[in-house]
């Protein structure tokens, strides 16, 4: 873990505890890491810096008001940078980018169509393989990774632990991976 890891890591917590001035620490030392990363993301894609600092307070609004859905137990900067990223996406989206905008590391996550009738075989390709896995990962992934709901949320939903929603996740978006590169490869 890095000093800068354990120092993030150690204020969410004294703020998950009730240390006001520990959580406003946080959010302005996440504010300067924020605005580089949104910064050099719509650097990349031909897009206005300016737009960073809407994205900066979107995503410190978000680290706000889920911060009840971090995992002591977890590193606190790969649970920031997910939001981050999506609050990327999201806005990508919103501005109407292409999805030749959107960094290559993203265009994963990034689910948008053109046009209806792409929308509607995306939409028909993605429950085609969801209905490959197992019931309770498909159920996983959708609270999870397409409804948007938090892991704890997900796991109230589907009567499972969070570390099964986790792991559910976990395994059912590799299964999903094998399944789209074996049917490209025939």
């Amino acid at each position: 873990m890095t000093s800068n890891e354990a120092a993030l890591r150690a204020l969410m917590l004294a703020g998950l505890d009730g240390d006001a001035i520990a959580h406003r620490t946080l959010l302005d030392r996440l504010s300067r890491h924020l605005r580089a990363y949104y910064k050099g993301r719509l650097a990349r894609i031909g897009r206005s810096a300016s737009e960073a600092e809407d994205l900066v307070q979107e995503t410190l609004i978000a680290v706000h008001i889920q911060r009840h859905t971090y995992d002591p137990a977890e590193l606190l900067t790969p649970w920031v940078h997910a939001i981050a990223r999506y609050k990327l996406i999201d806005h990508l989206r919103r501005t109407r980018a292409s999805l030749a905008d959107v960094p290559i590391d993203d265009a994963a996550e990034a689910i948008t169509a053109h046009d209806d009738h792409i929308a509607a075989e995306s939409a028909y390709d993605l429950q085609r393989l969801m209905n490959r896995l197992p019931r309770k990962m498909q159920l996983a992934i959708q609270y999870v990774k397409l409804d948007g709901l938090s892991v704890a949320e997900a796991a109230s939903r589907c009567g499972m632990s969070e570390s099964a929603v986790k792991v559910n996740v976990h395994r059912g978006l590799r299964a999903l991976a094998a399944s789209i590169a074996q049917e490209k490869s025939t």
